[in-house]
């Protein structure tokens, strides 16, 4: 079975194209700057990497994505009959759905009405799905929905200490993010550590330009980092993280702003760039450090300062762990973060090996604890592409019986 996998942004398509009998990538890229000036696609493919001129709006995007899959000299299938689904990102699920879904009409309007919930992502998300709808009507789409690996947290967990009635009117809650991830790590680690899933107790780290911590307890998320929104939690690359809420309205004050103006601004003008005032990117970030930038090196350990406090509460809340995890870009190749968020946890049982760490392989699953170490800290590569496709492959196969 062959399956696209699709991630829409607000001008931006990305895609995988994979082959699910062995479940290898056939051929991948993005769709960059939909709808702006010099539009332009990427298509990597055995190695190779091409570009292509990119597209007005999305369904052009989809259309033009599938003409270079069936490009009779680069293409990798010969004919769209092949594509068997398409399973796509969708950021929030709202309270209403707990796993991925085969996308339907109802579900469509029923995951517009989510949209106030994660502005940012969820109209992108849709507008991806519909262009699939366009092109490629016959063919089973499937909704993998970030929120649904969290919908396991107890009430105590994701509920706001706010007027229940409110809660309950408005929905307002903690949902959780980054959940193909969480998921995919869970179930990698509970492999590697030969324990089955329900017994499987982890502190994952998905550090990235977006960041969250989340704790698994018996193979199921019981707490997340980032909450109503991904906006909170810990120092992210543009994102404030946690932050006092009286803060925005003394910024709206003195700044003029309103308060769309004033989330736009937590959300994209603050983290690692807004501390540093250099970028969002560790590795700029780092760069800037040996050439004596102290603002850039306040904006690292803040950054590991604020993990550092996610990891030693999550390890509370589960009361211990068979695993410290670290994952996403930061996570896999950030060893100076690794080492700044895993020292100094002795006496929590977690120790780590500065060498190993140091000396660790891109793109490999690694152990970097010591010995001694009670908990075990890990290197686990994430695919949440693949954690998306076999979704699809799985409920477009149940769909067919």
């Amino acid at each position: 079975m062959k399956i696209l996998v699709i991630n829409a942004g607000s001008s931006s398509l990305k895609y995988q194209l994979f082959d699910m009998e062995n479940e290898k990538v056939i051929a991948k890229g993005n769709c960059e700057k939909i709808g702006l000036k010099e539009p332009i696609i990427s298509y990597k493919h055995d190695g190779q990497s091409q570009t292509f001129p990119g597209a007005k709006d999305h369904t052009e995007a989809v259309e033009k994505v599938l003409a270079i899959l069936t490009n009779p000299e680069s293409g990798v299938i010969k004919d769209l009959r092949e594509i068997e689904a398409i399973g796509h990102r969708l950021v929030s699920g709202g309270w209403v759905y707990s796993e991925s879904q085969l996308i339907t009409s109802a579900l469509l309007k029923q995951v517009e009405k989510f949209n106030e919930l994660a502005p940012l992502h969820n109209p992108a998300n849709i507008c991806g799905i519909n262009a699939c709808k366009k092109v490629l009507p016959k063919v089973p789409q499937v909704a993998i929905f970030d929120t649904a690996f969290h919908a396991t947290m107890p009430e105590k967990a994701y509920t706001y200490a706010i007027d229940h009635k409110d809660t309950e009117k408005f929905h307002i809650r903690k949902y959780g993010f980054h959940g193909s991830s969480h998921r995919f790590i869970t179930l990698e680690t509970a492999k590697i550590l030969k324990k089955k899933l329900d017994k499987t107790n982890l502190v994952i780290c998905h550090l990235g330009n977006g960041s969250s911590i989340t704790a698994v307890k018996n193979g199921q998320s019981v707490d997340t980092t980032m909450g109503f929104s991904p906006l909170p939690g810990v120092v992210m690359g543009t994102r404030s993280g946690d932050i006092d809420p009286t803060v925005v309205q003394y910024l709206c004050k003195k700044k003029n702003m309103n308060i769309d103006e004033a989330i736009n601004y937590l959300n994209k003008q603050c983290g690692l760039l807004g501390v540093s005032g250099v970028s969002s990117d560790q590795r700029e970030l780092l760069a800037a450090v040996e050439k004596g930038n102290e603002k850039a090196k306040l904006a690292l350990e803040m950054l590991a300062y604020s993990v550092k406090k996610a990891v030693g509460s999550y390890l509370a809340v589960l009361n211990g762990a068979d695993a410290l995890v670290f994952t996403g870009g930061i996570g896999e190749n950030g060893w100076e973060t690794r080492e700044m968020v895993a020292g100094e946890l002795e006496n929590l049982g977690v120790i780590l090996d500065k060498k190993k760490n140091q000396n660790f392989v891109r793109g490999q699953v690694q152990e970097i604890s010591a010995k001694k170490s009670k908990v075990k800290i890990l290197i686990v590569p994430t695919d949440e592409e693949l954690m998306m496709a076999r979704d699809t492959k799985k409920i477009v196969s149940e769909m067919k019986k």
